[in-house]
């Protein structure tokens, strides 16, 4: 696709050379065939650093636009991003990819589907009312229960297990706004990669990322009714407990252990090995490593202890 072909689709002007693109992609992960975008005159570092060559852009980053890149200016960039992203969108099934391939001693129930373009493993099941999107790639020794839905796209990694009714890849909840109140899709055009040796328990939700990849690594285990949103990165042998979500572009360490009921907003850091008990209500980076958290707003374990017993005391 041109970038002129994506000023079309806005509607705006577009300033530079016309360039080819095949991608969109965050500021600092986009290569010169994806087009990317700045919000705010605050990403000025991050913008003149970038190896693309095609922006969207505020009038107050023209500066900073590297030479020989093309732009365009946007009354509002996050509004123009969201219809930008239409234009890379995936069909949902593509009918005229080769047909699945199926690894040695695998088993695929008959009331299973699995699309063209998927490839499945060696001794891989794949039981009744599951779905296998197209270009879903599942490797060796991996089960995979009724009712599992993967969206196109995803990779599910060596000797994982999901139970039933879980769905991955479903899009993530992304919207930009108009100043009417109108609520513009953010497609989601990445994926979700679910490493080896991984567990996902029954009617949990990964989405699929913006842009790359949704991550759950290697050796984690989610209980049932676990939602991890898009952009998430989850570390190496985390356990999280029933009915806990996390919000879109939050990174886990390795070996965080998540009790039940507990809650991450968006865009966090954890450090590995933390700890959080049931309700923890988590709004803020974790630096350092193997602290355990309790409550809401979150705390100290050993503090939040104290806290109860004084409370406890008031009202006795």
């Amino acid at each position: 696709m041109l970038f002129s072909d994506v000023a079309k689709h806005l509607n705006s002007v577009l300033v530079g050379e016309d360039v080819e693109i095949d991608s969109m992609n965050e500021i600092e992960l986009a290569t010169s065939s994806q087009l990317t975008f700045a919000i705010h005159k605050k990403y000025s570092s991050q913008v003149s650093l970038s190896s693309s060559k095609a922006f969207l852009i505020v009038d107050s980053l023209v500066e900073s636009v590297p030479n020989g890149a093309s732009y365009i200016i946007c009354d509002d960039v996050s509004l123009s991003m969201a219809y930008a992203t239409k234009l890379f969108a995936s069909k949902p099934i593509e009918p005229k990819l080769q047909v699945p391939i199926i690894g040695e001693e695998s088993y695929i129930d008959d009331m299973a589907k699995v699309e063209n373009g998927a490839r499945i493993g060696s001794n891989v099941t794949i039981m009744a009312g599951a779905y296998i999107g197209t270009k879903v790639v599942i490797n060796d020794n991996t089960i995979i229960h009724p009712n599992v839905t993967i969206y196109r796209d995803c990779v599910i990694g060596k000797d994982c297990i999901i139970h039933s009714g879980t769905v991955i890849g479903a899009d993530g909840f992304g919207f930009s706004h108009t100043k009417e109140g109108l609520h513009v899709k953010i497609h989601q055009n990445g994926n979700v990669i679910i490493e080896d040796d991984v567990e996902i328990g029954a009617n949990c939700a990964i989405d699929r990322a913006v842009f790359n990849s949704t991550i759950v690594k290697t050796g984690t285990k989610l209980d049932n009714f676990i939602h991890i949103a898009h952009n998430c990165e989850i570390g190496e042998y985390c356990i999280f407990v029933a009915q806990t979500g996390v919000g879109g572009s939050t990174k886990l360490g390795r070996n965080c252990v998540v009790s039940g009921q507990s809650a991450f907003t968006d865009h966090l850091e954890i450090a590995p090995f933390s700890t959080f008990t049931a309700r923890s209500g988590v709004t803020k980076s974790i630096k350092e490593s193997g602290g355990v958290y309790s409550g809401y707003p979150l705390m100290d374990h050993r503090e939040w202890r104290r806290l109860q017993t004084k409370i406890a005391k008031l009202n006795s």
